[in-house]
């Protein structure tokens, strides 16, 4: 568990306070990081975006957002963080396409997060 805590601080969790808001269990909180890719929200996200459909492209964010948020992923609801306050507005914006980038790179590493963490428990 010590390398666990090593890897949430390198990725950029908060490993206490995530571990709180899983009331302490280890097994659940990595259950649901586990679903982390299967959330289609990055996906519905761009293919709003790519549509120009603002409502959708911020129910998907703010959907990514709260999954990001929950399971303590900071450098990727950060990244959200950027596309959703302006879709929330319903702002008219030219580089929605930009910020889009930008989560799919964070989340990426998010996804990479998750298998360095896989690859440790089956070890």
């Amino acid at each position: 568990m010590d390398n666990f805590k090593e890897i949430f601080a390198a990725y950029g969790v908060d490993y206490d306070a995530t571990l709180r808001r899983f009331a302490g269990n280890m097994v659940l909180y990595l259950r649901v990081l586990g679903m982390l890719p299967n959330d289609k929200s990055l996906e519905k996200l761009g293919a709003a975006i790519d549509s120009g459909d603002l409502d959708n492209a911020f129910e998907a964010a703010h959907t990514l957002k709260g999954v990001a948020g929950n399971l303590g992923l900071t450098p990727l609801l950060e990244a959200v963080h950027t596309i959703v306050e302006p879709l929330r507005e319903r702002e008219e914006r030219s580089d929605y396409a930009q910020l889009y980038t930008a989560v799919q790179a964070e989340y990426q590493k998010a996804e990479a997060f998750v298998e360095t963490i896989n690859s440790i428990r089956q070890i």
